[in-house]
């Protein structure tokens, strides 16, 4: 590609000595002096080329051949629109996608990480288990994959991208999340971790710079490079994460299971909630020390108005041995989202991790698996109301439909009482089945303060064909036992007629 792409990345240097271009043909000019203070410098790949047209990087002429930056215009068939971030071995842009218009972000591996006598086995693996994901973890708080490519000049992996930052920005004492943000955050990365290791995966290095949040309070886990999967065709990189998110086990690099990453991601909690690591430590021999032998203090000591039950749910997560940690995955959620059911009102907003508790535990909602129940959580409307609230009116053309969460509602029609539907019933759903503006001929209404899931009948008709396939089935079963419900009351009737003949 150029040659001034095989020397090492300089991070962070500035401009402190005479410049060079580098172009595509390995040439070299000086850089403006107007350009190159650091006041004034590109801050895009675009601008970059505008001031420095046929430029492919910036080197230091004074330390050669050490790389400034690299900024393509394309890697593959991807146009480069900027750099979103640099690391020792490997570089992440924004780019689109020519023949899609789809932005999607590549994560470049330099070639020189590769070619590293010391270190690029290691760096070659990683990329390898990584791209080895690409197409297999479809979970919507999960970074997808989309592409991996091999090529001598430099490697990459195209992935989903992702508008926003890291939580690194979260973990430092001034810029704290509300508690109860911090428990959604973590609730979700543990349903998509619990979805990974269900498909063979671990992902041994989670931490704030590996989760992503979106502006609407989404998460998404990337980097996967580090993860062990069940595949017996690769062999598995061992010493490699992040010492301070590291558990015991994997520091002794002893066989590892899904609880590492419990492990990891109570660090994570915590650090979320006090700013801080659980262990201080001035290099990593006495960071590991601390890791195997030294308890975690309580997040309250740093947060006090963290409550003794979220100090128990750290203490757990990050218990020393396997045995006395949490078991599951499913068992931390659900300790997370009592927490945050005992902080949050009645009154708020319903937060992502009661809706997700709560589908699941609903009848209608069976099939569904835990990506379906994320993407229902994604096209429906949850609404809270008091008894006697009128939800559909005899007469009124609807278009939603909906599933009790909570409570019981009434079923009238011209007054007169038809049925009393408990949670989990769904009603109001001809307005999708009939595929046109429907009058309601039923009234419903509150008995009592109800939670229900609105469902708008254009919202569903653009979920994945997987979503509407489980709605579609959970119809056909309701208007089933509908229908022997009906006839066996009307067998009833029958009966009860022929009794009075006779």
């Amino acid at each position: 590609m150029l040659r001034a792409a095989t020397a090492a990345i300089c991070m962070g240097r500035r401009i402190r000595a005479s410049l060079m271009l580098v172009t595509p043909g390995c040439t070299h000019r000086p850089v403006d002096p107007a350009r190159a203070t650091a006041g004034n410098w590109p801050r895009s790949a675009a601008q970059f080329r505008a001031w420095h047209p046929g430029a492919c990087a910036i080197v230091s002429a004074s330390a050669f051949p050490y790389v400034i930056a690299v900024i393509p215009s394309k890697i593959g068939k991807y146009e480069i629109v900027r750099e979103l971030g640099r690391g020792a071995t490997s570089a992440v842009f924004e780019a689109v996608d020519p023949f899609t218009g789809r932005r999607v972000a590549i994560k470049w591996v330099l070639p020189e990480a590769l070619r590293d006598r010391d270190h690029g086995k290691r760096y070659r693996k990683l990329f390898i288990t990584e791209a080895s994901l690409a197409g297999k973890l479809s979970h919507p708080h999960i970074a997808t994959i989309y592409d991996a490519v091999a090529e001598d000049d430099g490697s990459y992996i195209v992935m989903e991208y992702v508008d926003g930052g890291t939580l690194e920005r979260y973990a430092r004492v001034d810029n704290l999340l509300p508690i109860p943000q911090v428990l959604e955050i973590v609730f979700k990365c543990c349903k998509a971790l619990d979805y990974a290791a269900k498909h063979g995966v671990i992902h041994r290095d989670i931490k704030p710079a590996n989760i992503l949040l979106t502006k609407d309070n989404q998460i998404k886990i990337t980097d996967f490079g580090a993860a062990l999967t069940d595949s017996a065709q690769t062999t598995q990189v061992s010493g490699i994460g992040s010492p301070a998110y590291m558990s015991p086990q994997q520091v002794k690099e002893v066989t590892l299971n899904h609880q590492t990453d419990i492990y990891s991601l109570g660090v994570v909690l915590f650090q979320l909630l006090t700013g801080r690591l659980p262990f201080q430590a001035n290099n990593n021999y006495s960071l590991i020390y601390h890791v195997i032998n030294t308890e975690p203090p309580a997040p309250s000591r740093y947060r006090p108005d963290v409550p003794a039950e979220l100090d128990a749910i750290v203490a757990r997560a990050m218990h020393k041995t396997t045995a006395a940690r949490y078991p599951t995955w499913e068992e931390f959620a659900f300790d997370l989202a009592n927490v945050f059911g005992n902080l949050a009102s009645r009154a708020e907003v319903i937060p992502d991790s009661e809706k997700f508790n709560t589908l699941r535990q609903l009848e209608f909602f069976g099939p569904f698996s835990d990506v379906e129940l994320w993407e229902v959580l994604r096209i429906t409307h949850w609404h809270r109301f008091q008894k006697d609230t009128v939800l559909i009116r005899e007469g009124e053309v609807g278009t939603s439909f909906f599933v009790l969460a909570h409570g019981e509602v009434k079923v009238t029609k011209q007054g007169r009482l038809l049925n009393v539907l408990r949670a989990g019933a769904c009603f109001g759903e001809m307005a999708h089945l009939t595929k046109r503006q429907f009058v309601r001929n039923a009234s419903v209404a509150a008995l009592s303060q109800i939670t229900v899931i609105e469902i708008k009948s254009e919202r569903l008709q653009q979920a994945s064909e997987n979503c509407r396939h489980q709605f579609n089935g959970a119809f056909l079963a309701m208007l089933v036992d509908r229908l022997a419900l009906a006839n066996t009351r009307l067998s009833q009737l029958l009966a009860e007629r022929n009794l009075v003949t006779s």
